[in-house]
């Protein structure tokens, strides 16, 4: 394992290491506007959702690591702390990727980069009329993490109206993941892109918490043929089951019959198929 002292590092190699190791990052495409009502666009892939009541968003614009200078992003804030944080989906990459470039502060990004100004509905800035998901926010609080190039600037924005296209939702109003076709930010000049492919499911402990690996026999985990997802997957069910539950499954009887020499892979297998109750019940009459 390498270990790393960000102090004995120059700023482009931690950048470059934080960058591409945490990863994939949500990305906020967001307008301002300066003292003058002049719109501005940019994208920042430091960002994410911090609160639910109240609704809060931050994103950071650092400081340029080549030339110190405070983004037109942050100035603009400082005048008018208001702005429209929207989310980019696979439709926008490249017109977003254009507004990245470091335009002088006097040029609109919606143009340059295609985009139609839509009025907001509280806010002062315009929104993206082509974005599937906006959110108008409020600027509360502005955190300087520095005063050298690179140094983030913590944007600290409560949600005041939220703008999303319907045909996203499902019956119950919660945004479809493959529908809302998301981008993220990745190291260097990489991006990733979230499809039904790659959308997986998992049960979070919300009600009852999962027995945990240590609850799981000491044999199977010495065999290290289940790998750490497997084992989480035994260790999240609220209660092993009791073992003389197999008396009345037959197929599990037969089941175990048929695979005595190769349980831990007929284990395996149910797992895949989040069939977590019936793996643990193979698991505690293989021995």
């Amino acid at each position: 394992m390498k270990t790393i002292i960000p102090k004995e590092r120059s700023l482009k190699e931690i950048s470059n290491f934080l960058t591409s190791s945490i990863i994939p990052r949500p990305i906020a495409f967001v307008s301002t506007i300066n003292a003058d009502g002049q719109p501005n666009l940019s994208p920042f892939s430091f960002f994410n959702a911090f609160s639910s009541d109240p609704p809060i968003l931050v994103f950071s614009p650092a400081k340029s690591a080549l030339s110190g200078k405070q983004k037109d992003t942050y100035h603009n804030i400082k005048n008018i702390p208001e702005c429209v944080i929207h989310i980019a989906n696979y439709a926008m990459t490249e017109q977003l990727s254009v507004t990245s470039g470091s335009y002088p502060n006097d040029v609109n990004e919606f143009i340059k980069g295609g985009f139609t100004e839509e009025k907001s509905t509280i806010v002062k800035p315009p929104r993206i009329k082509e974005a599937p998901v906006a959110f108008e926010c409020k600027v509360q609080q502005v955190i300087e993490l520095g005063d050298k190039g690179g140094s983030g600037n913590l944007v600290i924005c409560e949600i005041v109206a939220i703008h999303i296209d319907e045909n996203l939702l499902d019956e119950n109003g919660n945004v479809i993941a493959e529908k809302l076709d998301p981008i993220a930010r990745l190291g260097y000049n990489y991006y990733a892109r979230l499809s039904k492919d790659h959308i997986f499911e998992t049960p979070k402990p919300l009600r009852a918490y999962g027995v945990g690996v240590d609850a799981i026999p000491q044999w199977i985990k010495d065999e290290n043929v289940l790998t750490g997802n497997e084992l989480g997957k035994l260790a999240s069910i609220a209660e092993i089951p009791n073992k003389e539950d197999i008396l009345q499954d037959a197929e599990l009887v037969e089941l175990i019959t048929d695979y005595k020499s190769q349980g831990i892979y007929e284990i395996k297998r149910l797992l895949e198929n989040n069939q977590i109750k019936e793996a643990w019940l193979i698991l505690l009459n293989i021995k």
